[in-house]
């Protein structure tokens, strides 16, 4: 077991965790209520940790996790609607249609 990182809050913990098992891999949260803690330990020790069950998932792991967090960002209308949607979203926030295939930036 072997750790991938360590989270700002138990939030983003749970949910880098729940992506990683989405794309396959054994993750799971540590620490998750260590921050009752935080005092009686340096804060930075109570912080909580995503983990992988297998060694060899950790790089990969991270570099998933690192490319989340690079998503293009688009700038589209909605073909349907014509609301504008900015940000990573391959859909119509307000609608729910599909991106289309060619979008500008």
């Amino acid at each position: 077991m072997k750790r991938v990182l360590q989270a700002p809050n138990l939030v983003l913990a749970t949910l880098w965790s729940d992506q990683l098992r989405a794309a396959g891999f054994t993750a799971s949260v540590q620490r998750a209520f260590a921050s009752g803690i935080a005092g009686e330990l340096p804060p930075d020790q109570c912080l909580p940790e995503v983990w992988v069950q297998d060694d060899a998932q950790c790089q990969p792991a991270r570099e998933l996790l690192a490319q989340w967090q690079r998503l293009p960002h688009r700038h589209w209308a909605c073909p349907q609607c014509h609301e504008i949607v900015d940000g990573p979203f391959e859909s119509c926030w307000n609608c729910g249609a599909p991106m289309p295939t060619s979008t500008w930036a």
